[in-house]
């Protein structure tokens, strides 16, 4: 029998409440804070990962899924959506709305693509939730906007037990004594070090961060960090960024080896940690400012601040007691059982009517015997029988059963549709 491709899976029915829940206070949180959504293509052209987010990345080194196709174009499926947005935005001049205020806000939600090792929560084809703020200021009180959006959105979501971690990476520009120091420091111990951290040695040196290893841990651990080494304009920056989450009441830790998986990064790099159940990569949200990314690509010249989460991981981080909420409240509201050809008929009439009074309604296509019929309708969950026989049908009052109580009571259509529509789901 085929199955799914190594690395994917199928979303079932059984786990879409829990995705959909997460799915729906973001975009709250987004509307509450003035974005707007965007969607990109899937297939882009494979130079703009190699030229955004960097040829040394492990996403574009090792993970990315690029081809030729048959007019010998250099595709990939996408494997971040930043560089897209940052694209569309310089593509379609959104940069020359008005109606945008002095930034503009996009989030996005879809699937992503890269070939990377199989751990808890990660997968070849993935799905992130992500926001991009752009435009011409670089205002630290951006970047502490975002996050308390996510503070918010994690709290509403019941997921308490996480540590907000910063940093700051410096200008890029002015990051190249600092990277000349780190090489000098690194090249006698590379023997010592993996074969991914010679490929970043020789193409970005602050990427040996990024690594896990536990022998390049042991070297990594006695370089100095790109935090002593700021310049005064990143530093006064960093310190406006503190600042302004310290108003907001939002505790966070400074990271100063955090330097986040990707080129474009220029000064506040953040990433919220801690959840768990998240195996030991335990990062649920991740992300930091990039400017200089649009003229990377072509584009005007932009700031930029943004994050991204894999809904995957954030599924997984909710608390078990919210997640079997979540199951339950997908459950329909009433299975109706009938008894009889003439009452199967009715009760179709019925489901119609109780479906467009805003009811979730299920009945089956082939009569049962009683006993059989509530055990099914105990079987899909439903919150309430509702029982249709040629007696219910003469006297236009039919028997709801609470199945969770199994106390019973005979009412009309408009009596059942209120009691049901009272009773709150869990």
């Amino acid at each position: 029998m085929i199955q799914t491709v190594k690395g994917t899976r199928d979303l079932l029915p059984d786990v879409m409440p829990l995705w959909l829940r997460v799915e729906t206070v973001a975009r709250e949180a987004f509307r509450r804070y003035g974005f707007k959504e965007i969607r990109t293509p899937i297939l882009e052209q494979t130079e703009l990962f190699a030229r955004g987010v960097g040829e040394a990345t492990d996403i574009v080194h090792k993970e990315m899924y690029a081809f030729t196709d048959r007019n010998g174009d250099q595709l990939c499926l996408r494997p971040e959506n930043t560089a897209s947005v940052v694209r569309a935005y310089n593509q379609h001049k959104l940069y020359n709305d008005k109606t945008a205020g002095e930034n503009t806000k996009l989030y996005y939600i879809g699937p992503m693509f890269r070939r990377e090792r199989q751990q808890a929560g990660r997968y070849r084809q993935f799905y992130q939730i992500g926001a991009e703020v752009m435009g011409a200021s670089d205002d630290p009180a951006i970047e502490a906007e975002v996050i308390e959006m996510l503070d918010w959105m994690l709290k509403e979501l019941g997921i308490n037990d996480t540590t907000l971690l910063i940093n700051s990476v410096g200008d890029a520009a002015l990051r190249g004594a600092y990277l000349e120091t780190l090489r000098a420091l690194l090249a006698p111990q590379l023997d010592k070090m993996c074969s991914d951290c010679h490929h970043r040695y020789e193409t970005n040196a602050l990427r040996v961060f990024d690594c896990k290893i536990e022998s390049c841990q042991t070297v990594i651990a006695t370089l100095p960090t790109i935090t002593d080494s700021l310049d005064e304009a990143s530093r006064t920056h960093f310190e406006q960024f503190k600042a302004h989450l310290d108003a907001r009441g939002i505790a966070y830790r400074v990271n100063p080896r955090m330097v986040r998986g990707l080129d474009y990064y220029t000064r506040t790099a953040f990433e919220i940690v801690g959840a768990s159940g998240l195996g030991a990569q335990n990062t649920v949200v991740g992300g930091g400012r990039y400017d200089g990314l649009s003229e990377l690509i072509g584009g005007v010249p932009t700031k930029g601040f943004g994050f991204a989460f894999g809904l995957d991981r954030m599924v997984m981080a909710l608390p078990d007691a919210e997640a079997e909420r979540l199951r339950a409240s997908d459950a329909p509201d009433v299975f109706i059982v009938f008894l009889g050809d003439a009452a199967r008929q009715h009760s179709f009439r019925l489901a119609q009517q109780l479906r467009r009074a805003g009811l979730s309604v299920v009945l089956d296509f082939d009569e049962r015997k009683m006993k059989k019929a509530m055990a099914q309708a105990n079987k899909v969950q439903a919150r309430y029988a509702l029982i249709v026989g040629d007696n219910e049908i003469a006297q236009g009052t039919y028997g709801l059963k609470n199945l969770a109580t199994s106390e019973q009571e005979m009412l009309g259509v408009e009596a059942i549709t209120q009691r049901i529509s009272e009773s709150a789901k869990p």
